[in-house]
């Protein structure tokens, strides 16, 4: 499988970063992420892109490695091609009936974020080995997600802050205890205030445990914004900027 990938991957980088190729991954344990891949349109001798890493939410869960397109990752690569980076782009896609990441619908905390994640490791699997084969700025990788995959963003977060510039997890939540790992990875994280599927004090629970921790989130809640808060975040140029600017010291 890895052989064929990095074929696949290869034959990819000669088309447009828009082109969104359809690919699998198996990780060692044999679980298979299905997933879209982005590549800069021309890679230079030399040269190292940054990766990021987008978790979509629960309504794009299937089979089909496409619905988890529905959400931001147009957006993020527009908004790479307008600031004139080049950019390596994953989004994997959640079987049904699965989450990224188990959560407490009581609490809005992830439960398990200090166990072993056969889905999450395969995704983090994934991103290592992209690594490895292609032109990857080691100091750039970002991580970004919205709802479940905004839990997912924060539990990745937990994994491999030492390997992460930049988060941005929106309208998602972590774990608190946790919060001590990631509390010097730059991280902007949304929410609307309003909204009434993951509710705003998932967010404001992890700001406070981080900085709490000592770390110095940015942080926007938007009034009166129910439970599409990704939309305006993707769009803000600003955003996309800030991210890009982040770097690993």
């Amino acid at each position: 499988m890895k052989s064929i990938l990095a074929v696949s991957l290869l034959g990819c980088c000669l088309s447009t970063a828009a082109d969104l190729q359809a690919l699998e991954w198996k990780a060692k344990d044999g679980t298979v992420v299905k997933y879209r891949w982005s590549a800069p349109e021309k890679i230079e001798a030399g040269k190292t892109y940054p990766l990021v890493l987008f978790l979509h939410g629960a309504g794009e869960r299937g089979t089909d490695n496409s619905a988890q397109l529905k959400h931001g990752v147009r957006a993020i690569l527009n908004g790479a091609e307008k600031l004139g980076q080049p950019i390596f782009l994953i989004a994997p896609q959640c079987p049904p009936g699965r989450w990224w990441s188990p959560a407490s619908l009581e609490t809005g905390e992830l439960t398990e974020a200090d166990k072993p994640n056969a889905l999450v490791d395969a995704v983090i699997d994934l991103t290592k080995d992209t690594e490895k084969k292609f032109p990857v700025d080691p100091k750039r990788f970002y991580v970004t997600g919205i709802s479940m995959g905004g839990f997912a963003t924060w539990d990745v977060l937990g994994r491999e802050s030492k390997h992460i510039a930049a988060a941005i997890p929106i309208c998602g939540g972590g774990d608190p205890g946790l919060a001590k790992r990631y509390e010097k990875t730059p991280i902007w994280t949304f929410h609307g205030e309003a909204d009434p599927v993951v509710p705003v004090k998932t967010t404001r629970t992890m700001v406070e445990a981080l900085e709490k921790a000592g770390g110095k989130p940015k942080v926007t809640y938007y009034p009166g914004v129910e439970h599409d808060s990704w939309t305006q975040t993707y769009d803000n140029i600003e955003v996309i900027r800030w991210l890009f600017e982040q770097r690993l010291k």
